[in-house]
C-alpha cells in the first residue's frame, strides 16, 4: 500500500478533526468563497474546511488519500444536507480525473503538506486552479513553539529515520521552499503571499485526555508510539507529551482543552 494512504488511514482522523471545526469556519470565511465558485479541497479529511465552503460556494469536491476519512465525509455532507459537496479518494501528487483549470479556489489545510513530492503537489495544485483563481493552503512550520510543531518534532525523535530521499512535510513552512515549488509550477514570487495564522484546537476534557486522541487515532503519533514501546521508552514519550499539551493549554481550566497553533498559510494567485 502507499505508505501515506497507510497513515492516515491507520487511525481515525476525524477524533482529532472534531477538535477544529471552529478554526476551520473561520478560515474560510475569510477566502472570499462565494457562490459562483467551484472550490476544491485537496487533503479534505472528513470535512473540516470543505463543509464550510459548501455553505458558501456553488460546489465543493473534496479529495483525500484516506478511503476512511473519505466516507466519513460523505456522512457528514449527507446529513448536513449539502448537495453541492462530494469527496472522493485522491493523490494530491497525481490529481488524475481532474481537469485542467476546473476549480476557482483550491484549498489544502494541514493536508497536500503530507504528500511525499511537494513538487508534484504544487503542480498539481496549479494545474487544476482557473488562471485568475487562487490556491490556499494551511502548513505547519518546522521549529514553531506551538503545538502541532512540537508533537510532530517530540514524535520524529522516537521513531526510526525516514528512508532515503525522504521530504519531511514541514518544509512546507518554510516560505523559500514554498516558493521555490510553485515557482517550478509557473508561479512568479510576487504571485505568493505569506502570512502567520492560528488554528485552535477546543476539546471539551483535559490536556491528558485530549492527548489520548492523538495516541489512538493520529498516524504519526500512533507509529511513534509503537516505536517507544519496542524501545521500553513509551512512558517516557507519554509523559513528555502530557507535558506539552498540559503546558500548552490555554482555557484555563484543568477539564477543559484550548490549544493554539501556529500556521503559515499560502495564498498563490493563479
Amino acid at each position: 500500500m502507499n505508505p501515506n494512504k497507510a497513515l492516515w488511514e491507520k487511525g481515525d482522523f476525524t477524533r482529532i478533526a472534531a477538535s477544529m471545526r471552529e478554526s476551520g469556519a473561520a478560515l474560510v470565511e475569510q477566502l472570499g468563497i462565494s457562490k459562483d465558485h467551484r472550490v476544491l479541497d485537496l487533503g479534505c479529511g472528513d470535512g473540516t474546511t470543505a463543509l464550510p465552503a459548501a455553505k458558501l460556494a456553488g460546489s465543493v469536491l473534496g479529495v483525500d488519500i484516506a478511503s476512511n476519512l473519505v466516507a466519513a465525509g460523505q456522512r457528514r455532507a449527507q446529513e448536513a444536507g449539502l448537495q453541492n459537496l462530494r469527496f472522493q479518494e485522491g493523490d494530491a501528487i497525481n490529481l488524475q480525473g481532474l481537469p485542467d483549470k476546473s476549480f476557482d479556489i483550491a484549498i489544502s489545510c494541514f493536508g497536500a503538506m503530507f504528500a511525499p513530492d511537494p513538487f508534484a503537489v504544487a503542480k498539481e495544485l496549479v494545474r487544476v486552479t482557473k488562471p485568475g483563481g487562487k490556491i490556499v493552503m494551511g502548513n505547519w512550520i518546522p521549529g514553531d513553539p506551538t503545538l502541532v510543531a512540537q508533537l510532530l518534532k517530540t514524535s520524529a525523535a522516537y521513531t526510526p529515520p525516514p528512508p532515503e530521499g525522504f521530504i519531511s512535510p514541514m518544509t512546507w513552512g518554510v516560505e523559500s521552499n514554498v516558493t521555490e515549488r510553485f515557482g517550478a509550477a509557473g508561479i512568479a514570487p510576487d504571485k505568493i503571499a505569506f502570512l502567520r495564522d492560528t488554528f485552535t484546537f477546543r476539546y471539551p476534557g483535559p490536556p491528558a485526555e485530549f492527548l489520548g486522541l492523538f495516541h489512538a487515532y493520529y498516524g504519526p503519533t500512533m507509529n511513534a508510539f509503537e516505536a517507544a514501546a519496542k524501545n521500553g521508552k513509551d512512558a517516557e514519550l507519554q509523559r513528555e507529551l502530557e507535558q506539552l499539551f498540559i503546558s500548552h493549554n490555554q482555557s484555563g481550566r484543568p477539564d477543559q482543552t484550548v490549544i493554539s497553533a501556529t500556521f503559515l498559510r499560502v495564498t498563490v494567485t493563479v
